[in-house]
């Protein structure tokens, strides 16, 4: 196939899968998948099967979920739109706000259309390092209602609190974290139905402690007489997918540069945003191996660099290289910038049957502008 391509590996995906699921039926959690960081509707028959709905941070991901998933639809928005909320409200199970000026405003009607309405809360706990980007409990942060901005008066109309401060962490984080929300919070628990632990827990990763989140979740379920929800995105297609991609030329200034059909800035942002250096197959640390190349995209921008990597062999022309632990943000935040061709999209079957699901091209650049 021609590269640039993603590749989803189904038996990889259920692998992941089947983790989730023991933990949702050794609890009694649910868990949902974060759409945000994978949304690729043609697998959602199968992660069906295994999960028990989605969550949206808009109405296009709703709709998605509602329309390609079912099951359960939730939804957070920092500030929902008055011209979008009544379509929203036909597509979500659960709707969680994120001020009590919100819940004032919207809550009701959300209630007497039958949606279960929550608050997110910022329990001012942070504990990642180094990614600020990603931290919801970062000073200054507009996500999730302090204690100190929450209104009483809204207890009433709440089903449901939610806090999501993780990003890539292992349960040691969820459990300092629960602690603290729970100092702040814990007295309104007891009138819950639900509390949505939000996402950024790494379940899949072969390091990550499963019998400590089962704790955590059965404290609060056995304590509080609540349903815990689970919303990973990551980890639902951890080590997954893969992005394979073809050195188009080699050049060298002060050092060997490999030019690739692939992108950073376009087609794995998160390698410039977060930043991060994504694992390749065969490859190494720079001067691990003989030959060290520096990976760059085709764009224009400087800065379309994926990272500095080691080769048994150097590299020429034609060569493919595989990025690995691709499926996650990137397929969602791929973009045309430079008119840049998106990658297709291809799923491996568990029988090894490799299919073409998409296949991007002009159309795709051009229907975006005007």
């Amino acid at each position: 196939m021609r590269t640039p391509y993603f590749l989803i590996d189904e038996k990889l995906l259920v692998k992941n899968l089947e983790i989730l699921q023991s933990v949702s039926k050794e609890t009694g959690c649910k868990i949902l998948l974060a759409q945000k960081a994978f949304s690729m509707f043609s697998t959602y028959p199968l992660i069906s099967k295994y999960l028990d709905g989605t969550t949206a941070s808009g109405i296009y991901e709703a709709r998605l979920g509602c329309e390609k998933f079912g099951k359960e639809t939730h939804v957070f928005s920092p500030a929902y739109r008055e011209d979008e909320f009544d379509e929203l409200l036909t597509y979500v199970n659960h709707m969680v706000f994120n001020s009590s000026k919100q819940v004032k405003r919207f809550a009701q009607r959300a209630k007497n259309s039958g949606v279960s309405v929550g608050l997110r809360v910022n329990p001012q706990c942070s504990t990642q390092e180094g990614h600020e980007i990603y931290d919801p409990c970062a000073a200054g942060s507009r996500l999730g209602c302090t204690l100190e901005q929450l209104d009483e008066d809204i207890m009433p109309l709440l089903d449901g609190l939610h806090f999501h401060t993780l990003c890539e962490q292992n349960s040691d984080a969820l459990e300092i974290t629960a602690k603290s929300f729970e100092e702040k919070f814990g007295k309104y628990l007891p009138q819950m139905k639900w509390l949505n632990f939000g996402g950024g827990h790494h379940i899949t990763r072969d390091d990550y402690d499963i019998e400590r989140l089962k704790r955590v979740i059965n404290y609060f379920q056995n304590k509080y007489g609540l349903q815990v929800y689970l919303e990973p995105g990551e980890a639902v297609v951890l080590n997954a997918g893969f992005l394979k991609t073809s050195v188009l030329e080699t050049v060298h200034n002060g050092m060997d540069i490999a030019i690739l059909d692939a992108s950073a800035a376009c087609h794995m942002p998160d390698v410039i945003e977060m930043p991060y250096r994504p694992p390749l197959m065969t490859s190494g640390e720079p001067s691990e191996k003989k030959y060290t190349y520096r990976l760059g995209g085709p764009t224009c921008l400087a800065g379309d660099v994926i990272g500095d990597y080691s080769f048994d062999e150097p590299l020429k022309g034609g060569d493919v290289l595989t990025f690995m632990d691709m499926a996650l943000y990137t397929m969602v935040k791929t973009n045309t910038f430079n008119g840049m061709k998106l990658p297709d999209i291809v799923y491996r079957k568990s029988d090894g049957e490799e299919v073409l699901i998409k296949s991007f091209g002009y159309e795709d650049f051009k229907n975006r502008l005007s």
